[in-house]
């Protein structure tokens, strides 16, 4: 088992306001995807990395409580981590460092209320 996490999901309660902020702070483009009543933005679609999506549809609440999702900060979060207040999101821990060489983690709250992670090396 290469990972022990395969997918995750990110509820949203306004779609296209939660793909503008992911494409912001990720510097990524997603593509919405509808699944039925659902809709959906891939976070990546890379079939060797773990992938994830935001999601639009029902029993989906954003939350600050419960599981952290940790997105990939790549080389060092802080750029990434500047641009989450412009994209209309809340820096609720600033770049940190983990110590023994397990590299630095941030926490933000997005435009939906999620409370999320990014961690990176650097």
């Amino acid at each position: 088992m290469p990972h022990t996490l395969n997918w995750f999901e990110i509820p949203v309660t306004d779609f296209a306001r939660a793909k503008a902020f992911y494409e912001t702070v990720l510097g990524v483009t997603i593509t919405p995807m509808a699944m039925g009543p659902t809709m959906m933005g891939m976070l990546s679609t890379d079939p060797e990395a773990v992938g994830g999506a935001i999601v639009q549809g029902e029993g989906g609440v954003p939350s600050q409580n419960g599981t952290m999702v940790y997105l990939n900060g790549g080389d060092d979060l802080a750029p990434l981590l500047a641009r989450v207040a412009q994209a209309g999101g809340q820096v609720v821990v600033p770049k940190t460092e983990i110590g023994s060489d397990f590299g630095f983690f941030a926490h933000f709250v997005d435009t939906e209320g999620n409370k999320v992670g990014l961690h990176s090396m650097k």
